[in-house]
């Protein structure tokens, strides 16, 4: 090959790379490695498209508080302060857990477990 397309080959190769390190980074971007820090987000609902609820847990010495603030495009307005509970129930924690095993479920061709969303 000829030594004039080296650089080229080199610099096509560096563009590509770009999309995947920035996919990476965004991926590995709100994970902490094992630690939970002072902050921890419990849950969000999308009101409007500018307009969100978000729960955030809040870590106080030995004390742990859910803060519900209600965010907009240009503020963060405080609206409940709750003591949290002692465990997060499953279904809050990862919502389509049930549907994904029900839907696993029928693919393999078992019967319905009959839970919330089962048909």
């Amino acid at each position: 090959m000829n030594q004039a397309f080296t650089p080229l080959l080199a610099f096509i190769g560096v563009v590509a790379m770009i999309p995947v390190v920035l996919w990476l980074v965004r991926r590995a971007g709100g994970v902490r490695a094992g630690q939970r820090g002072l902050l921890n987000l419990v849950d969000s609902l999308a009101v409007s498209p500018s307009q969100r609820v978000v729960v955030v847990s809040l870590q106080q010495g030995g004390a742990q508080r859910w803060l519900v603030l209600g965010v907009g495009g240009e503020s963060i307005t405080p609206l409940a302060t709750l003591d949290a509970p002692p465990s997060v129930p499953l279904d809050v924690q990862n919502p389509q857990a049930p549907t994904v095993a029900q839907m696993i479920s029928r693919w393999r061709g078992e019967q319905s477990t009959g839970g919330p969303h089962a048909r």
